[in-house]
């Protein structure tokens, strides 16, 4: 019981940090050339996400029963690409310095589809 309740802890404060992280105005984060050659914000929102659904994964696998952990790995899976596409929308509208960016929202889905093969092949039981 402990342990869910410190993996549901970990996966709310992320959860919480990753809205922080996309909600920091434009101007206040870095602008450095060489990070934008490197594609470098596409790799930070596939890994917020990909950890992001790994975490709600995670703590569905300690209170779910196995036969619908598929289901409910589907639905985070889809809840953080939702997710994503709404933090773009509030960037574009509401963030200062922000802007609604395509390449972030498919980022994102591919973080959150790398976590649900992931968690689908460690685990579901076959």
């Amino acid at each position: 019981m402990k342990n869910k309740k410190l993996i549901l802890a970990a996966a709310i404060i992320y959860f919480i940090i990753t809205i922080i992280l996309l909600t920091i105005p434009g101007s206040d984060l870095p602008k450095n050339d060489w990070l934008d050659k490197i594609w470098f914000d596409k790799w930070v929102h596939i890994g917020l996400f990909a950890i992001w659904v790994w975490l709600w994964c995670l703590y569905a696998n300690s209170t779910a029963s196995a036969s619908s952990l598929k289901k409910i790995f589907i639905y985070i899976t889809i809840t953080g690409i939702c997710y994503g596409v709404i933090m773009e929308f509030v960037q574009r509208y509401w963030i200062p310095h922000r802007s609604f960016d395509t390449g972030d929202i498919i980022a994102d889905a591919v973080g959150c589809l790398l976590a649900f093969f992931y968690c689908s092949g460690r685990y579901i039981k076959k």
